[in-house]
């Protein structure tokens, strides 16, 4: 008879198990929530295997979190560290022959591995040695390992599976940002080129979508407007500035405002959107092709290089004020002028160009820049000299930042 007893108990172990284990795989398969799957998990151990105490800390993130507990009158539970206290433990042990006063309220450590990296510790207590020769619960010690490694390696699939979706929405996003940034970029194509003006364009982003913008816009039948602005940081805040600088820029220029008008009104366009936050390097001028005049108005920007062909005079315009949306309100505006008595050339450029390092650390932007624009070619063998001498491409590591160019020869 009492081996018949035995023979019907331990059925009925097995028939527990595997309702158990049906019960976790359902719920898993299911798709249900963290929440719900943990809710299964502690119904089979406080309520079907009636463990009086426990913990169960898991990593999540990369961190340890105390993920169940119940039992912990005294908060015993709060003073264990995992990597000092529960680390070296990668058996079933029991504590009562521990001398680590942490552990001292539970009866059993349980080290959960996967991919030999320890991703869960259960620890219980209350567990009565007594009752029937031995606790049912000791002799479910290695279910419960089992049963913890099934939930946590399906918590921790369940959460890389979330996150790969999350970043394909955001990649998603970030495509479609990129797309309508660059309907925002002015095609050189587009600029006109005549006897008096010619014009190359070069942009680059570091990102998907760049804090970097220019344009060009003829005014009227002899005057042109030009334009490079660099926002402080990158990706899509960045981005969202400069467009919404773009659009402003483009609403005051249908006005027929000057230039320090223009630079005034932007800056309290983007001290309102900035708050304070981000700010713009601008350089913005006016050419007149009859009258040969160039006004212009840098706003802390990198000066643009002029260069005269005949007279071999290279120039940098600094004239101009802070940056935009550094103050609340612009104290000073210098406005520049230059007379293009002679045909020349003139590079504007953003930092991603003139912070450009070599493989020794030493900034060499700004040298080959001046080397490649300081002869009798057009605009357009200059850039090519440039993108040739600085690998001026998607996939180089030396660039770190948005790269854009704008160039103007003038005829």
């Amino acid at each position: 008879m009492a081996k018949k007893g035995a023979s019907v108990k331990r059925l009925k172990f097995c028939n527990f198990k595997l309702d158990a284990l049906l019960e976790i795989t359902n719920a898993i398969n299911g798709n249900l929530s963290v929440e719900k799957i943990l809710e299964t998990y502690r119904h089979i151990l406080l309520d079907e295997l009636k463990i009086g105490k426990l913990a169960v800390f898991a990593k999540s993130y990369d961190q340890w979190e105390l993920m169940l507990e119940s039992g912990s009158g005294n908060n015993e539970h709060t003073g264990i560290d995992i990597e000092k206290d529960l680390a070296d433990y990668e058996e079933i042990t029991g504590t009562s022959s521990s001398e680590n006063k942490n552990l001292l309220a539970y009866d059993f450590i349980i080290p959960v591995y996967h991919d030999i990296k320890a991703i869960a510790y259960v620890l219980i207590g209350d567990v009565d040695e007594e009752k029937e020769g031995v606790s049912p619960t000791i002799k479910h010690l290695r279910f419960i390992q089992t049963l913890t490694n099934i939930i946590f390696v399906a918590i921790e699939n369940k959460r890389l599976y979330e996150e790969s979706l999350k970043q394909e929405r955001i990649k998603k996003e970030m495509e479609l940002a990129s797309r309508m940034q660059s309907m925002l970029i002015p095609d050189t194509d587009s600029f006109p080129e005549n006897e008096a003006i010619k014009i190359k364009s070069f942009y680059l982003p570091h990102f998907d979508v760049g804090g970097d913008y220019f344009d060009f816009e003829k005014l009227s039948e002899n005057e042109y407007f030009f334009c490079i602005a660099d926002v402080s940081g990158k990706g899509i805040s960045a981005a969202l500035l400069m467009s919404n600088f773009q659009a402003s820029l483009k609403a005051y220029l249908r006005t027929g405002i000057d230039l320090s008008e223009l630079v005034r009104l932007l800056n309290s366009r983007v001290v309102d959107n900035a708050q304070g936050e981000k700010f713009i390097t601008f350089f913005a001028g006016k050419y007149n092709a009859e009258t040969k005049k160039l006004c212009y108005i840098n706003a802390g920007h990198n000066p643009p290089f002029l260069y005269d062909k005949k007279t071999k005079k290279l120039a940098e315009l600094k004239d101009g004020c802070p940056g935009i949306g550094m103050l609340d309100e612009i104290p000073f505006i210098k406005e520049g002028t230059f007379e293009i008595s002679n045909p020349s050339k003139l590079i504007c450029f953003t930092d991603g160009l003139a912070e450009l390092e070599n493989n020794k650390g030493e900034e060499i932007g700004l040298s080959e820049l001046e080397k490649c624009m300081t002869d009798d070619k057009s605009i357009n063998e200059n850039f090519e000299c440039l993108q040739h001498s600085l690998n001026l491409k998607k996939g180089n590591p030396a660039l770190f930042d948005d790269i854009t160019i704008l160039g103007i020869d003038f005829l």
